[in-house]
């Protein structure tokens, strides 16, 4: 009998259950031997306090197309793992208590960078681990896409689309907020499929006078409307001098409920203009995966079923170089996969007249 444990932990996307599906009828449809496949709710929660159910076939009918997850989610930061919980419960300890009562031989975690951590650590601990590399973000370390991504890349580019008609009937500067703390995958390509005029993103700090004087020039020209594509983890270059403990003093002090609102209150005090900010907020994870994303998580599922039944694991299924391929868990955890300001599709966006606001 081989037993299988799958969970999904962090912010939901939109193939969670597209790379599920993957995973499931991939050992079910190649196994030698009966397979018993358990399903843990709310991510690390549900393997923690022993909440999970049995699997069939019946649960993965007709969800290659559905968003969200089946499972459901919850955020367990690996920095409170080792934290006993309010009852004083050993979280590692109760993870690994679960796996063995079940008699697992592995579990298969669908996660972003705090859950790869996590996974890696219980690997240390001498459990049978396989990730698979989820979050819109498109950052983790050791591969060159993450399944989510390409549909959120839609749904922003989608709304920057519709917000074009309306900046352009009122002549305003329109700033679209777009998720991304600490990296600028999702805005820079939503923003360069939506013909954005600015691009801000964290990874290049910003200069507001800079800023303005696009917005002047545009003017000048006879531009009518401006788009900005601004992530919400975007830093101006003032604010990236600043140490890492003032610049949460300044953020604990905010009078804005973002960059973006800080932005448009400067840009209307120095150019006069007009200024909207939009928030995709949620969206950008919601609805059904697009049509690469289901491709894409249908090939992430199969090749972890592969690693299962020939008992590898220890490993993140990744893509590198439009191929499908295993990265060692030690190698992805808690590495962080940034926008390099050098390279080449900032460079052809540069050309293409956008402004990273540098």
């Amino acid at each position: 009998m081989l037993r299988i444990g799958m969970l999904t932990s962090g912010g939901d996307c939109q193939a969670l259950n597209a790379t599920m599906r993957g995973v499931f009828k991939s050992v079910m449809l190649n196994a030698k031997e009966p397979v018993e496949f358990y399903g843990f709710e709310d991510g690390y929660k549900g393997l923690i306090y022993g909440h999970f159910r049995l699997l069939d076939y019946n649960d993965f009918v007709g969800i290659l197309t559905r968003g969200g997850t089946i499972l459901g989610t919850s955020r367990v930061p690996f920095k409170t793992i080792r934290v006993p919980d309010e009852n004083g419960l050993d979280k590692v300890a109760a993870m690994k208590q679960t796996y063995y009562k079940l008699q697992l031989n592995c579990l298969v975690v669908l996660g972003g960078n705090g859950s790869t951590k996590t996974a890696n650590l219980l690997s240390e601990e001498g459990l049978n681990v396989v990730t698979l590399p989820k979050t819109i973000d498109n950052d983790l370390w050791g591969t060159d896409m993450t399944f989510g991504f390409q549909s959120a890349v839609d749904i922003v580019t989608r709304a920057i689309d519709e917000i074009h008609t309306t900046a352009n009937s009122h002549g305003r500067v329109f700033i679209i907020e777009i998720m991304g703390h600490k990296t600028g995958w999702l805005t820079l390509n939503a923003g360069l499929a939506g013909g954005a005029d600015i691009i801000l993103i964290p990874e290049i700090p910003y200069d507001i006078k800079k800023i303005v004087h696009i917005i002047e020039s545009k003017d000048t020209n006879g531009g009518r409307f401006m788009i900005l594509a601004v992530a919400e983890g975007a830093i101006s270059k003032a604010d990236a001098k600043l140490t890492k403990k003032e610049y949460q003093k300044k953020l604990g002090s905010y009078i804005f409920p973002s960059v973006s609102y800080e932005l448009a209150d400067q840009i209307e005090k120095k150019t006069g203009r007009e200024v909207r900010v939009t928030v995709p907020g949620h969206t950008q994870r919601g609805g059904t995966p697009c049509a690469y994303d289901r491709v894409f998580s249908s090939r992430l599922g199969a090749e972890a079923g592969r690693l299962i039944l020939k008992g590898e694991y220890g490993y993140m299924v990744g893509y590198h170089n439009r191929e499908i391929v295993k990265v060692p868990l030690k190698d992805v955890a808690g590495k962080l996969k940034t926008v390099d300001p050098d390279s080449a599709i900032i460079r052809e966006a540069k050309m293409l007249g956008v402004s990273f606001g540098d």
